[in-house]
């Protein structure tokens, strides 16, 4: 269901990540959106930390990002230490980052849910109800404009990537789909195991993507 981010440019991470930043005083923001497939794209973050935490989520299938895409609500983890029961890999990985708490809010258009935008703080800290709601206020006017823009950058692969933000995992994709014909499982199942393999192996999906798309990793033969 969930590729990797796609690069973005330097000035649109600015121009939708920042108001974030600025106006809630956290210390990263990131925003994804998803397509009529279910793929998320990341198209800006605000820093490396918040690409890191974004990728992260990604890599491990858990975190504040996924419940708040599939409730529908906004996720509040004003203490990463509260939550290692609902996140056990991502609470304690993150807590390893350096950071303290995280906060998801759904990008709504209409009645559907587009995509998700993540913020995170170094330190354990409380949003008010006025700033978790003007928080869920931008996600939602942003929505519109993050969508425009993962559009364009996914139709036009020669955009110049920034450092700030992870490349298209494309891969990723293409790794599900062989192992699910390898195994003749369900696609949910296959990124299950890509993810498995990864955790198990401590190797990035991102790696275990690339060796299974190269033919240098097949799982029918690891079920052997």
């Amino acid at each position: 269901m969930t590729p990797e981010p796609i690069p973005v440019n330097a000035d649109q991470s600015t121009e939708l990540c920042d108001p974030f930043v600025e106006a809630l005083h956290v210390d990263g923001a990131s925003l994804s959106v998803f397509d009529v497939a279910g793929r998320q794209s990341t198209v800006c973050a605000s820093s490396g930390l918040a690409a890191r935490a974004d990728a992260l989520q990604f890599e491990l299938g858990e975190g504040p990002h996924w419940e708040a895409l599939t409730s529908g609500n906004p996720v509040l983890c004003p203490n990463l230490t509260d939550n290692r029961s609902s996140w056990p890999m991502f609470s304690t990985t993150a807590q390893g980052l350096g950071i303290g708490a995280v906060f998801a809010f759904p990008m709504k258009i209409g009645a559907a849910i587009v995509g998700v935008v993540d913020l995170l703080c170094k330190t354990p800290r409380r949003l008010d109800v006025h700033q978790v709601s003007l928080a869920q206020s931008m996600a939602n006017r942003t929505a519109t404009r993050a969508v425009r823009l993962a559009t364009r950058l996914t139709d036009d692969p020669d955009e110049p990537p920034v450092e700030m933000a992870p490349a298209l995992r494309l891969e990723v994709h293409q790794a599900t789909g062989m192992i699910q014909a390898q195994l003749d499982t369900s696609a949910t199942e296959a990124l299950a195991l890509l993810r498995g393999h990864a955790f198990s192996t401590g190797a990035p999906v991102s790696t275990v993507a690339y060796a299974v798309v190269h033919g240098r990793l097949d799982f029918s033969s690891l079920t052997e």
